[in-house]
């Protein structure tokens, strides 16, 4: 929730009152501003009451009695749904599988210095570098915060297109909006469903209020409707098939976090969220692995870090034959469980090992120049650090594979999609930096699917 001072709130008022004369020249949109602002002038009451004292306010002075409590972004995304609720019915629309024609790929850009050490540069050249990647099979927008915009603009190539856009980090498989299509190719043929984001569970940081504007801020750029599930859920905690098949984890969905014991959605049983999930993504059948990779702590073990669907009946799983390494029995009860499932087909499913890259820890020179900041999670020296080559970005026609200075690993990892995919071009990327920060190239990037 943000407190909102009395004279803050005054100017919000005011801002929307400029606002709602500026859009009378459509019904529609007057319509959902009048709502706007009866909730703001309602919620104001209190304080037209006091208004001829106002001049005695001084913000700096004002106590927490004399805060209104107000979540603007709920405001927002009630508006927005019901602007968009007459003609996006969620029950038309489907995810389609990675593999599907893009239209183009979101990214954010890093810069929070309790996370990205070095100031965050080495990290900002790592997703420039994946970036300029992807850009060689469809197009990106790279949306970087007012701090590093001219800096991004700098180093990015020109066909990619920066935007300025606020964001408390840059995970954009889980802060930007997933993307749904059409089934019947209708109007409104691309969807924005924008699920709630709380930093996977209140682990990684404590004020999230940026990120939770990513998904409508994209889908307003974009000019498409949005569609509001009313759940915690993040892009990586999910994968599809396009054909009705959902895969995820028990660990991050069902379980409380290790970190701090919460779940994502409390109050919502397993049956609840299946019901949630088939309604605004278009699924029919659920695949629950146990678990995610050793180590995940930041998003309790997401699956796409460790399974992935690279075609229709066709699973990549991380793996190691090291039965002494605790993501052993992981990756062997997931495979059991993979092995003995049909897709929403009724197809036995193929399941890849992809074997897990080595000894990735944390350096001391990795931690070098952190800030310190409570409420943020650790990063510290001897860290197991979560590495997956399962962590891809499927871009048209190509693969985006993250490296991880393991040689033989790498270049095993790059063998075995060139023989599942013969027809992708498979694109190594060495991908640590990014990882240190908690995640990998399928983290950092959001498909958008090209309209039916």
């Amino acid at each position: 929730m943000i407190a909102v001072s009395r004279r803050r709130h005054e100017h919000r008022r005011s801002r929307y009152a400029a606002w709602i004369a500026t859009a009378a020249t459509g019904a529609a949109v007057l319509y959902g501003a009048t709502i706007v602002a009866q909730y703001l002038w309602g919620g104001a009451k209190e304080i037209d009451d006091d208004e001829e004292n106002d001049d005695d306010y001084d913000d700096d002075n004002i106590t927490d009695d004399d805060e209104e409590e107000e979540d603007v972004t709920e405001v927002l995304r009630d508006y927005l749904a019901k602007r968009d609720s007459k003609t996006c019915k969620p029950e038309d629309y489907r995810m389609p599988a990675e593999w599907e024609e893009h239209e183009g790929c979101w990214m954010g850009f890093p810069e929070r210095l309790d996370n990205w050490s070095g100031g965050a540069l080495d990290a900002q050249k790592n997703f420039a570098q994946v970036a300029t990647k992807i850009a060689e099979f469809e197009k990106v927008t790279v949306c970087a915060p007012r701090g590093s915009w001219e800096f991004a603009r700098m180093i990015l190539p020109r066909h990619i297109r920066v935007v300025e856009m606020s964001q408390d980090d840059s995970w954009f498989r889980d802060q930007a909006p997933i993307f749904v299509v059409h089934k019947k190719r209708e109007k409104d043929k691309i969807a924005a469903v924008c699920f709630d984001f709380n930093a996977w569970g209140e682990v990684c940081y404590d004020d999230w209020e940026n990120d939770k504007l990513i998904s409508k801020k994209i889908a307003s750029i974009e000019c498409v409707p949005c569609m509001f599930p009313k759940m915690i859920l993040e892009g990586g905690s999910i994968h599809v098939d396009g054909e009705g098949t959902l895969m995820t984890t028990r660990e991050c969905l069902l379980e409380p976090n290790c970190v701090n014991g919460k779940k994502r959605n409390p109050d919502m049983s397993k049956k609840d969220i299946e019901d949630r999930l088939k309604k605004y993504l278009g699924v029919e059948k659920f695949l629950w692995i146990p678990r995610g990779v050793h180590g995940d702590e930041d998003t309790n073990g997401h699956v796409d870090n460790m399974a992935c669907f690279l075609a229709p009946g066709i699973v990549a799983l991380h793996w190691t034959d090291d039965e002494k390494d605790p993501q052993y029995e992981r990756s062997l009860e997931a495979l059991k469980f993979l092995e003995a499932s049909t897709d929403a087909r009724g197809r036995t499913l193929k399941v890849v090992k992809v074997h897990a890259p080595r000894n990735l820890i944390r350096t001391k020179e990795e931690c070098e120049g952190l800030a310190t900041v409570d409420g943020t999670a650790p990063r510290s020296e001897g860290d197991l650090l979560p590495g997956s080559y399962i962590n891809f970005y499927m871009a048209n026609g190509a693969v985006i594979l993250p490296q991880f200075g393991d040689k033989e690993r790498d270049r095993m990892a790059v063998e075995v999609m060139r023989s599942v995919l013969p027809k992708r071009k498979i694109v190594p990327v060495q991908s640590r930096e990014i990882l240190c920060g908690g995640g990998n190239i399928h983290c950092i990037t959001q498909q958008q699917p090209r309209a039916p």
